[in-house]
């Protein structure tokens, strides 16, 4: 039995997929299969189920699994033990969200960079339910994202902040000196928005459909930056986390909009799988996360 195997072997059960895993791993869909019959053949057992297109782990694959799992993140901790420098050179890959990488993320790489400059680190940039996903099939170590508050007993949540969610326009907007305005009144004005899987977005067309309202609007985008240009130039509002535009409202070119009879609070939160070894590169980013400035 190699360890390449197991690598494998896990890697198809994460992506459930013979031609996924071989994406990831860099080799041909033949060789992976090849693999897996090598060590269902030493296991002399069964590990996947295969109807169709589909394959799933049997009983014994499940078992086998965390096994596997086990092997595979001992081996990486009997690497860090024995290293022979306490520099970090290893990767870290990182799944975030677009408002995240445009505010906290900057600086917090930049310090973690100064601190460990022969990290390679990657980030991938989706929505909190992909990004999960992900993280669930071992394709990203760590999630950082905003949205209500989420627990799964398969993850280790090491930061959970509360962010507010505004209403924001130009200073010079009428609607940013009133202080009685109703929900109703607001989502008649011109928007730009997120796009529609946006976690804030989804939670606040949520709630409007409760009421029977619906906000319908002029322009969507995935870039918090584009949104906020276009607010500066008097492009109609916007509904964004306090985070993204506080630096505009600090400087008095964009301003908050009160709405009486509506506020939304949602949470900005680190996560990572329970099953993930917990490398030294992870571990660093994690202890800066939690401790720096936010």
């Amino acid at each position: 039995m190699e360890l390449r195997e197991l690598s494998t072997f896990l890697n198809v059960a994460n992506q459930q997929s013979f031609s996924k895993a071989a994406q990831v791993l860099g080799y041909t869909q033949a060789a992976v299969t090849i693999q897996i019959k090598q060590l269902e053949t030493e296991l002399n057992t069964k590990l996947f189920d295969r109807i169709g297109k589909q394959i799933s782990l049997t009983h014994q694959g499940k078992i086998f699994y965390q096994y596997a799992l086990d092997i595979l993140n001992g081996l990486e901790e009997a690497r860090d033990a024995v290293a022979d420098s306490p520099e970090l050179t290893g990767t870290l890959c990182i799944g975030s969200i677009e408002s995240i990488c445009t505010s906290f993320l900057p600086e917090l790489l930049s310090e973690y960079h100064k601190q460990h400059p022969k990290v390679e680190i990657s980030i991938i940039t989706d929505s909190p339910e992909i990004l999960l996903d992900k993280m669930g099939k071992n394709t990203v170590d760590i999630v950082y994202f905003v949205d209500k508050r989420m627990y799964d007993s398969k993850w280790v949540k090491v930061l959970e902040e509360p962010e507010d969610i505004i209403f924001v326009a130009q200073s010079g907007h009428p609607y940013t000196k009133k202080d009685d305005l109703t929900l109703r009144q607001v989502i008649r004005e011109p928007f730009i928005l997120t796009e529609k899987n946006a976690s804030y977005r989804l939670i606040l067309d949520q709630y409007l459909a409760a009421y029977g309202m619906e906000i319908r609007p002029f322009i969507e985008s995935g870039s918090t930056d584009f949104i906020i240009r276009l607010l500066q130039t008097n492009q109609g509002l916007s509904f964004l986390p306090q985070f993204t535009v506080q630096n505009q409202i600090d400087a008095g070119v964009l301003a908050p909009i009160a709405v009486s009879d509506f506020n939304m609070r949602i949470w900005r939160q680190i996560v990572y799988h329970k099953d993930k070894w917990v490398t030294r590169e992870m571990k660093a980013f994690l202890e800066l996360a939690a401790t720096h400035p936010h």
